[in-house]
């Protein structure tokens, strides 16, 4: 297992690559065990050698210890994870299971370390004293808060316990994830030519694509990424075969078996339970929320319970037409989860003259990549070039990041398209954070996306959510991009998990204006700008089947901080639970929650998200207002609000409390006025 000594290990040898990337060809999946076992010895040498200490403590050698200690797990930690997220395999997938409680176990040996947490303490009582910088100060508390939040201050019982269930916890959700990702690539709807119909050709070509590389060559398939789910649900007319594939969709994770992640949920939860009374918290929310924005379970659901009532309202008034819909072409049945977005489809087209078919040849991937590039110039002063450099898989791309003076702000990767290889989803991640504490650090930052791939030749087209899942990631993307700050622990999006959303949701906002889709938005074939009256319609739909969007993903929140707040969580039933749940709050029948908790992977697979899926709606609260900064100037890319973005938002990473932040960003704190207006829930009673 360690027959690659340190020297010979490429994931451990110093970059020479240009932007400090990893000799990707050379890595193999041999070589991170013994990298992380290296790596990780010398972390633990470093913690110890600050530790032990006998000089007195001071910022230097122990909070700035610290952030210089580590460098070479980071990097191999990195690059493992870009790696077992975007390209992963059979042994990446065997390290991860192997490493991801090494890992759970040495950041219990950090955090529970007596000697360094009395160290980080006594500064901490002493700090009005040591003339520390703004930026040093919130480095130190957010060290002290890290170690009280651990454990660190708990009797050794509880530490040992403690050490005990993150270890546990960081194999379970690797587990939960790797079953999720194994029941996504074991499912293939196999279609015949029969089977295509009410398919346009955009969606027939990606089906296409799919089945050429899994091996069906000659046929049609539908995987269950989500662009090609809901692409074939939405379009096709085959009521049999939606309802086939949407079971197969929604019961991922709980199929039986190995895969089947409902005990592993329970398991979780119930740790989680335990984790937060031995910190001294009611529940497991309580604990979450508590260094979060909402800092309150009650705060959580107060926004989430005003959106849900108005949010059900409106759905069941969207369910009636759909329903009169499938009556008025004569079919005798109600309607079903499965039938939703197909009849959706339908009634947009009726009411707006607008389908996705229409939409789709106007917004190619890559023009859309140059329309979030242009938002970025604009706002921020960016210039992105295209570089060639080797990268991890083919479909991946780089550019280089400048600013408005040409100096280098970092190096961006896009990964596009859904397959076998990566696990479902679109998220931000990253090579490298930008830092100064060691010189001037610019970071790596990549964004990956799941959009169906075309086939060869042809240009890759987008639904207008996957533009906006694009815009999004981009926005993460910039909020590790513009990053200036000199300490690690606070770069980029190392923010509260409800503040975090702000910059990535708020960036959404410009796909949708006139600036940006009539330069950008033009037809595959003949590259003719979208017409303007097919702008206005398609514009005119923002706030059409809102209801049915708020409802899956508000359901979702609620049932997240539900089970996380369960004090204890002995004998859970998930299923159960879930339905029970759902039954509580009244959801429709009609609608599923768009990630159920047996493949719910931002709860389970790592948890960044356990107690905290609110975030997207707490964020968008953020920025609904924020949007409104820029619309009361009369230009959407005004500079003085976006130099303000940048300074206090993009830029700042965590040197501030998020409300503090907002604050200095706004001039206040924002109402919930701007979402309710932006979902169309605003008339809604």
């Amino acid at each position: 297992m360690n027959s690659f000594s340190p020297p010979s290990n490429p994931v451990l040898a110093e970059s020479t690559a240009r932007f400090g990337l990893p000799p990707f060809a050379a890595v193999k999946p041999e070589h991170f065990h013994p990298a992380f076992d290296a790596a990780l010895a010398a972390h633990r040498a470093e913690i110890a050698t600050i530790a032990a200490d006998k000089a007195a403590p001071s910022f230097a050698n122990t909070v700035e210890a610290l952030e210089r200690s580590g460098q070479d797990l980071n990097r191999v930690s990195s690059l493992f994870f870009v790696l077992g997220g975007a390209d992963t395999n059979d042994a990446l997938e065997a390290v991860e299971r192997e490493v991801s409680p090494l890992l759970a176990r040495h950041a219990n040996a950090l955090y529970l370390n007596r000697e360094l947490y009395a160290r980080i303490d006594q500064l901490w009582r002493r700090r009005a004293e040591l003339g520390l910088s703004a930026e040093q100060g919130r480095v130190l508390e957010r060290y002290r808060t890290r170690f009280v939040r651990a454990g660190a201050a708990l009797d050794k019982p509880a530490q040992d316990r403690l050490a005990a269930i993150n270890e546990r916890l960081a194999s379970l959700g690797t587990q939960f994830g790797q079953n999720v990702l194994a029941d996504e690539k074991a499912y293939a709807l196999v279609l015949e030519e029969a089977d295509l119909a009410g398919l346009p050709e955009f969606a027939r070509a990606s089906a296409r694509a799919a089945a050429e590389e899994r091996g069906h060559k000659g046929k049609h398939v539908i995987t269950l990424g989500r662009s090609s789910v809901e692409s074939f649900l939405q379009f096709s007319s085959r009521r049999d075969l939606r309802e086939k594939l949407f079971q197969a969709w929604i019961g991922r994770g709980e199929r039986g078996g190995k895969t089947d992640n409902r005990a592993i949920v329970a398991e979780m939860v119930a740790l989680r339970a335990e984790r937060a009374k031995l910190l001294g918290f009611a529940t497991f929310a309580d604990y979450r929320l508590d260094d979060r924005m909402a800092k309150t379970p009650a705060a959580a659901r107060k926004l989430l319970e005003e959106v849900w009532g108005r949010a059900r309202a409106k759905a069941k008034a969207e369910r009636d037409a759909l329903q009169a819909m499938v009556a008025g072409e004569g079919g005798n049945f109600a309607l079903g989860p499965h039938d939703w977005r197909y009849y959706a489809e339908k009634l947009r087209k009726a009411r707006y003259d607008l389908d996705e078919a229409e939409i789709k040849p106007y917004l190619q991937l890559d023009r859309m990549i140059e329309a979030a590039f242009e938002t970025a110039r604009r706002l921020f002063g960016l210039s992105f070039t295209p570089v060639e450099v080797p990268l991890y898989h083919p479909d991946a791309r780089a550019w280089e990041v400048m600013d408005a003076s040409g100096r280098h702000v970092g190096l961006f990767i896009g990964d596009y398209f859904a397959r076998a290889s990566k696990h479902s989803g679109a998220w931000m991640t990253s090579l490298r954070d930008q830092e100064k504490l060691g010189g001037d650090i610019r970071p790596v930052i990549i964004n990956v996306c799941n959009f169906a791939k075309p086939a060869a030749g042809k240009p890759a087209l987008l639904s207008f959510e996957d533009a906006r899942t694009l815009f999004h990631e981009f926005g993460h993307a910039l909020h590790g991009l513009l990053s200036d700050v000199t300490y690690p622990l606070l770069a980029g999006t190392a923010v509260p998990s409800d503040f975090v959303e702000l910059p990535s949701q708020l960036y959404e906002h410009w796909l949708e204006t006139p600036e940006i889709l009539q330069k950008y938005a033009r037809h595959a074939s003949t590259g003719e700008p979208m017409p303007q009256a097919l702008i206005e319609r398609l514009l005119a739909t923002r706030t059409f089947n809102q209801g049915f969007a708020t409802v899956e993903y508000t359901a979702c929140a609620l049932v997240d901080l539900d089970i996380h707040s369960l004090a204890d969580a002995t004998g859970l039933d998930v299923t159960e639970f879930e339905r029970r749940d759902l039954e509580r709050i009244h959801m429709p029948a009609e609608i599923v929650m768009r990630h159920r908790l047996p493949h719910f992977q931002h709860l389970f697979a790592g948890g960044g998200y356990a107690a905290g899926y609110y975030s997207y709606m707490w964020s968008e609260v953020l920025d609904a207002d924020a949007f409104e900064a820029f619309k009361e100037t009369g230009d959407v890319f005004d500079k003085a609000t976006a130099g303000r973005l940048r300074d206090f938002i993009y830029g700042a990473g965590n040197l501030r409390d998020p409300a503090e932040a907002y604050k200095a960003f706004r001039g206040r704190l924002p109402t919930v006025d701007a979402l309710l207006k932006k979902r169309g829930l605003d008339a809604t009673v």
